[in-house]
């Protein structure tokens, strides 16, 4: 094991164990963290000795993250609880509030607890987006179209992640819900004026959030790039909304991403942004190249942020009567 601080960057790689190339470049001092994918996976024995292998490499440990919201975006599924679609949950707040609260805690509750189970750290979760109906991309991953039943159903989630001892991640900030093309394939433009979007940002100014993910969407009231290329954007997040957790930009080798150049030019405009941890995903070439080419400036406050979403507790225990009876609640909820 050797002693590196947590660098900027988050990668991935490509099958269920590591190879010497993936060994070699998780310890470079650029990487920070890796972001599994749902190929890193066969069953849950496999995905805790690959997570074992991946924290044993440096200390800190690098955080491991995946996309594991529910519904169609849940990464790993045989020998996992198949979670809802949070629009289920929204659509039980309009019958039952507090049930609709309560199903939001078990599913926090078991989305945390199964994945520390298996020794990954952090969920991208939860979606804060607006329900506006035709997104391509957003859709039923988001819980409501009303602002206060997002953060109420958002507020409930993250105290079920808490107790699984898992931090939140609310994205794509500033709000992908209102733009209908799908930002992996192409580059949405929102067009609206920024008095028309703070419903959008009203759950990022409520929530107690660790961290938030960056949308790559251009919001023309504000700056001509993206939220993630946007220093008037990352900014206006800590200065007018005092926001001091972790910014993540979404997966720089999305379409949506392409608006400033090449690998190399994307990482180095995120970072100069003012965002924490860039996600360079699918795009193995594309590491080699950032890896070898880029060197910023030191900043250890945005490490340290890092280092405050590393689990600070042992996984809890699957056996427990708060586990069991989550699973209850997701039970009656259907897929």
């Amino acid at each position: 094991m050797i002693a590196l601080t947590l660098g900027p960057l988050m990668i991935d790689i490509a099958g269920t164990e590591l190879t010497d190339v993936d060994r070699q470049r998780l310890c470079h001092p650029l990487v920070g963290g890796i972001i599994l994918f749902s190929r890193n996976y066969a069953n849950r024995e496999q995905l805790t000795a690959l997570t074992a292998e991946i924290h044993a490499l440096r200390q800190p440990p690098l955080l491991i993250a995946v996309d594991h919201e529910g519904g169609r975006v849940q990464r790993f599924r045989d020998g996992f609880t198949r979670l809802p679609a949070m629009r289920t949950l929204g659509e039980l707040h309009d019958r039952n509030s507090q049930a609709a609260l309560a199903a939001a805690r078990a599913v926090g509750l078991v989305l945390a607890a199964e994945l520390r189970a298996s020794g990954v750290d952090y969920s991208f979760t939860p979606v804060l987006d607006l329900d506006y109906g035709p997104s391509r991309v957003i859709g039923d991953r988001a819980f409501h179209r009303d602002p206060p039943v997002v953060i109420a159903l958002a507020s409930a989630l993250g105290e079920g992640l808490k107790q699984g001892g898992m931090g939140t991640c609310g994205k794509h900030f500033p709000g992908h819900g209102y733009v209908i093309p799908d930002s992996h394939v192409e580059l949405p433009v929102d067009d609206r004026p920024l008095a028309a979007m703070q419903e959008d940002l009203l759950p990022y100014r409520r929530l107690p959030l660790d961290a938030v993910m960056a949308a790559h969407v251009i919001y023309d009231c504000v700056d001509c790039n993206t939220a993630v290329f946007s220093n008037k954007w990352i900014s206006y997040l800590r200065n007018d909304m005092k926001f001091d957790g972790v910014v993540f930009t979404d997966d720089l080798s999305m379409a949506g991403a392409g608006v400033v150049g090449d690998m190399l030019a994307r990482v180095q405009t995120a970072w100069a942004a003012g965002c924490d941890m860039l996600l360079v995903c699918n795009a193995p070439d594309s590491v080699a190249q950032v890896l070898d080419n880029w060197q910023p400036q030191p900043d250890p406050q945005r490490g340290q942020r890092v280092l405050k979403l590393l689990p600070q507790h042992p996984a809890p225990a699957l056996e427990g009567a708060a586990y069991r009876n989550a699973l209850d609640v997701i039970s009656g909820l259907g897929g």
